[in-house]
């Protein structure tokens, strides 16, 4: 077990073999100051870029006053290029244009070209724990991707995504699951993401190894 570990508040946590941050990596805990955003613990973003600001290079759309949310859970690792485009960017889309008026004269109260304004028309978009976004990934309004899932690069994933899955290209499909329906089950009941640090650097031979009976025993 490594003799430290960065806290998830840290803003530069991988350090390079001569001391310094690298500072296209980042623990998302420390540089998101939006309210709109919620962000678990250790869950990062690399860019090869860095951005001035990580909120809106990765969810452009998501504003202050937006009615939905991003929820990222813990040990969330989002790679360069990948992009949330979350509800405030729909359009109307049930009528004959989809053009939207409204917001180029002052966003008026209950304009016609604007979505309705509820729940149902600005869901939120949430990732569960140790969820893997590969490069250039897009994730798009209301998804709602399972815990332990890897999203391909360049996929462009919407709606239900089940936990442990796999899911490739545009539009994004479920290639397969990771492990069998038990083993998900267990991981799942187990919820290594939600021990102390300590507990799961301790682990960590178990986890990265899949071994599940060892994890469970450590688990009790």
């Amino acid at each position: 077990m490594p003799d430290r570990f960065p806290a998830p508040d840290a803003r530069h946590p991988l350090i390079l073999p001569d001391g310094t941050p690298h500072e296209g990596t980042v623990f998302l805990r420390s540089v998101i100051d939006h309210p709109r955003w919620d962000v678990g613990d250790y869950s990062y973003a690399s860019a090869h870029e860095p951005p001035g600001d990580w909120a809106m290079r990765l969810a452009p759309y998501l504003f202050p006053q937006s009615r939905e949310r991003l929820v990222i859970g813990r040990f969330c690792q989002i790679a360069d290029g990948v992009l949330f485009i979350t509800a405030s960017a729909n359009h109307r889309r049930d009528g004959f244009s989809t053009f939207p008026f409204a917001v180029f004269d002052g966003f008026g109260e209950g304009r016609a070209s604007l979505p309705p304004d509820t729940a149902e028309a600005y869901p939120d978009t949430v990732l569960g724990h140790d969820v893997w976004l590969g490069q250039g990934a897009r994730v798009l309004p209301g998804a709602r991707i399972g815990t332990g899932t890897i999203i391909g690069a360049g996929a462009v994933v919407g709606g239900d995504v089940p936990p442990y899955s796999i899911v490739a290209g545009n539009p994004g499909r479920v290639v397969r699951r990771r492990f069998d329906a038990a083993t998900i089950a267990a991981l799942l009941e187990v919820a290594w993401w939600s021990w102390p640090i300590d507990r799961i650097l301790a682990a960590e031979a178990e986890i990265c190894g899949a071994d599940l009976a060892a994890l469970r025993a450590m688990a009790l």
